[in-house]
């Protein structure tokens, strides 16, 4: 069991680690690794495979909205049957049941911020579940999923002058 944990803890720091380097790493075979990874991805504890990308550095025009979304839970699916609904349109990048002041996070993606205003307007809002939300644009990505995207290496000290 370790090993697994083990495995999850270095794909998720690396995506790209090869099997030959995790059964090195964890004094393993090829086949053991390459065995348990298989059975990882079939019983779904392994996902996905994503690349972390600092679009703020491409050509690529994006925005990104955070959406708190309070919902009135449906009767005997509390609220998987809503965010199911909401998880299903495209724009939508992540969806999570919370705890605290409203029921969702819903992160959406856009190609500016009137196209992500008009999702919540035209088909976010109007679900009947939905009783409220609140929606907060991203203006910079300092740190995500464990990256730093900038170091801030420069000397912001000033220089005293005798």
């Amino acid at each position: 069991m370790q090993e697994i944990l083990e495995i999850l803890e270095i794909l998720e720091k690396n995506g790209r680690a090869s099997v030959e380097e995790i059964a090195l790493m964890l004094d393993k075979t090829v086949d053991e690794v390459q065995a348990m990874i298989k059975k990882l991805e079939e019983d779904n504890v392994i996902v996905g495979y994503n690349t972390l990308i600092n679009w703020d550095k491409s050509n690529k025009e994006t925005v990104v909205a955070l959406i708190e979304v309070r919902v009135t839970p449906q009767r005997g699916r509390g609220f998987d049957q809503v965010a199911e609904r909401i998880y299903r349109y495209p724009q939508v990048k992540a969806c999570y049941l919370m705890s605290g002041g409203f029921d969702l996070t819903v992160i959406v993606e856009g190609k500016t911020m009137k196209e992500v205003a008009l999702f919540v307007a035209e088909k976010l809002a109007p679900l009947e579940s939905v009783v409220s939300t609140s929606t907060h644009f991203v203006l910079k990505r300092y740190k995500d999923e464990g990256v730093i995207f900038e170091e801030n290496n420069k000397d912001d000290r000033e220089a005293l002058i005798l």
